[in-house]
């Protein structure tokens, strides 16, 4: 077995490496960029080697410096994660040359695999069901478009090397096919450095259904069983789970056995996964092959108790498989929830900043967080915006089901937009519940996943009003305990005044509603609270981070209010709801007129490319550029009926966030 690794990745994966690493009695070797020097997987790792700026392409992507990493601090091995080099068959070739393991499959199991195309015939040489479609060498735009025409419409058009939903799009008519066809090349260009593509039949209601395939160095391969990730957004799972609700034994043994035959076809080892389209009366097409760990491999761990960085470690290592097929089993069922930084709100718009709150629900057997990042740790543009991994997991899929939702009612999140209630209303949704699963769900619920703004409670108000008055006080009770005259009247904090109580009046917003909170100072710690007319007495005793347990009247309320800024952010009863604490003296009555205002760029990025002539009269929502972000790409569109009276940047150009994009009026 190693003594020493290095992790060639970031953020979660190689925090949980770390972990399994050190249980193991494995010395571990972090490598950061700029923009993680102070990451939590370098603060976990016993040694980190800086190796570039923050871009990923100067850093993470650049092999010989990782490979320098580990020849430097005596690393024996290399794990490389997901995604960045992790199925990059160079780099895998790099390491052997070097005298460095790769813990990973073959570097040629990775090339027969990296392109979807020559895959696709590879499998059909195997036997492997393939969904119908074009995967030729022949890029000819005008021969794809007939290659869809001959296919049937709707298509689905992927990067021939990609992953992860980029340069992937679904066309429904011919004339829709020139445009779909460029933006997935130049996406693709951009996150893999290949744009071929291949044009496959889009089965209807399909389901997304992977396997977990692991093989040795002695040329044994088993399938870890089934994973359902049918639950998709832009082709990017948004939640996973296992087993596969409705699956039968007879076709799990079918699509395990494809699996292994598949793993086999390429002299796989290590941990793979085989990935398949699901057609709603049963049949099964070959999609790609993972040949690496996946994101959502936890909830396979989950079920079936096994640590598979473990096996990874140990077959790299040159061991067999610690168990062969038949000791393979299921226990109970499991469902992952990706936690991301982006705002559904804005059509799930990246989001970067500053952990300013960040508290996951309680860890137990039952409920796991696997996450790259703590309070205090920093969102950035450079790389995938996940937050955490949230995996639960229940003797059945009822139990867990009601397990992930508590969970998600008790994350709580303040700095940067996130995903975190969007989740709760989609795992509460009529269709996940049912297991009524395909990979347009969340199209489906789109009413129900994005409701329309609403305002907030009563009880936020008065909580957020309560927590004000509460940490003031607290203030000036430290204040007054820092006085120098014990007896002094001035210590008194009962809120006593000549002609009465004192009264406070807190104003707080929520979009264009303003609504103010009258608190009154009570004997013995007690307030009076009085909104819209309404009055009742109230305690409430503040806690660190926020905690505030209240009575709001004869109810008990628990609940978190965070202040970050003039913004109050007030989690209760599985919700979080945003105020703004208006400053009433400084009310004018001034508006900001912005008519006249260009597009700004809602994060940073490059613009790939205009779409709209200068002078042009344009349509609300008329596409008008497209942004590059955090790797997918953005359009902005025009906000109203008007005139694109120029742009500000160039095809090719960096923005910063808020940058003014467009003249428009």
């Amino acid at each position: 077995m190693f003594t020493k690794i290095l992790i060639a990745n970031r953020g979660e994966i190689a925090c949980r490496v770390i972990r399994t690493a050190r249980r193991m009695g494995i010395a571990t070797v972090a490598v950061y960029s700029d923009a993680d020097a102070g990451a939590r997987h370098v603060r976990l790792a016993d040694e980190a080697v800086h190796i570039g700026p923050a871009p990923a392409r100067e850093s993470y992507l650049v092999g010989p410096r990782i490979i320098a990493a580990a020849k430097a601090t005596g690393a024996q091995a290399i794990h490389p994660g997901y995604g960045f080099l992790s199925e990059n068959e160079a780099f895998a070739e790099q390491c052997g040359a070097e005298g460095i393991v790769f813990i990973g499959p073959p570097a040629a199991a990775i090339r027969a695999m990296g392109s979807k195309s020559a895959a696709k015939t590879l499998m059909a040489k195997a036997g492997v069901p393939l969904t119908p479609g074009y995967h030729g060498d022949d890029q000819d735009p005008a021969l794809l478009a007939r290659e869809a025409g001959k296919i049937g419409f709707p298509v689905l058009i992927k990067a021939s090397a990609g992953g992860g939903g980029k340069g992937m799009r679904r066309v429904d008519k011919g004339e829709d096919f020139a445009a779909a066809l460029a933006s997935c090349q130049r996406e693709a260009k951009s996150a893999f450095g290949d744009d071929r593509v291949l044009v496959e039949q889009y089965v209807l209601k399909p389901r997304h259904i992977e396997i977990q395939v692991f093989a040795d160095s002695q040329g044994r391969c088993v399938h870890l069983f089934e994973r359902d990730c049918s639950v998709q957004r832009r082709h990017q799972k948004v939640l996973e789970e296992a087993p596969a609700p409705g699956m039968t034994g007879e076709r799990r043994a079918a699509m395990g056995k494809a699996a292994v035959e598949a793993a086999k076809a390429v002299g796989y080892v290590g941990a793979g996964t085989v990935e398949f389209i699901a057609h709603p009366d049963g049949r099964f097409y070959f999609m790609e092959m993972n040949t690496r760990l996946q994101v959502e491999h936890p909830v396979t761990e989950m079920i079936t108790g096994l640590d598979l960085v473990e096996w990874q470690l140990r077959v790299a290592a040159g061991e067999p498989l610690p168990k062969t097929q038949a000791e393979l089993d299921i226990s109970g069922h499991s469902i992952e929830a990706r936690i991301y930084a982006e705002d559904p709100d804005k059509g799930f718009l990246p989001s970067t900043g500053r952990l300013v709150h960040l508290a996951p629900p309680p860890e137990s057997e039952s409920v796991r967080v696997d996450t790259g990042v703590e309070q205090g740790d920093s969102i950035t543009p450079f790389y995938d915006p996940m937050i955490a991994k949230l995996i639960v997991h229940a003797p059945d899929r009822a139990g867990a089901l009601v397990r992930m939702q508590r969970a998600l009612a008790q994350y709580r999140i303040v700095g940067v937009a996130n995903n975190v209630e969007f989740l709760g209303r989609l795992v509460a949704t009529d269709s996940f519940v049912r297991a009524d699963l395909d990979t347009a769900l969340i199209e489906r619920e789109h009413a129900a996943l994005i409701p329309p703004p609403a305002l907030p409670p009563d009880d936020a108000w008065l909580l957020a009003a309560l927590a004000e008055v509460e940490r003031d006080a607290a203030t000036a009770r430290q204040a007054a305990d820092r006085a120098p005259d014990p007896g002094s009247p001035w210590r008194g904090l009962d809120g006593w005044r000549l002609n009465g109580s004192a009264v406070r009046r807190l104003g707080f917003r929520s979009g264009e509603t303003m609504r103010e909170v009258d608190v009154g100072a009570r004997p013995n710690g007690a307030w009076e609270l009085s909104l819209d007319g309404a009055t009742l007495a109230a305690t409430a005793a503040l806690g660190p981070d926020g905690a505030l347990a209240a009575a709001l009247g004869p109810r008990r309320l628990v609940a978190t209010v965070v202040a970050h800024g003039d913004r109050r952010h007030v989690f209760v009863a599985g919700h979080v709801h945003v105020l703004t604490l208006v400053d009433l003296l400084g009310i004018t009555g001034a508006e900001h007129d912005e008519e006249g205002a260009g597009l700004l760029a809602p994060m940073p990025g490059k613009v790939i490319a205009l779409l709209a002539r200068p002078g042009a009269a344009v349509d609300k929502g008329a596409p008008l550029l497209v942004l590059e972000a955090m790797k997918m790409e953005h359009t902005i569109s025009a906000p109203r009926a008007g005139t694109v009276k120029g742009f500000r940047y160039a095809a090719g150009d960096q923005v910063a966030e808020g940058a003014e994009l467009v003249e428009f009026e």
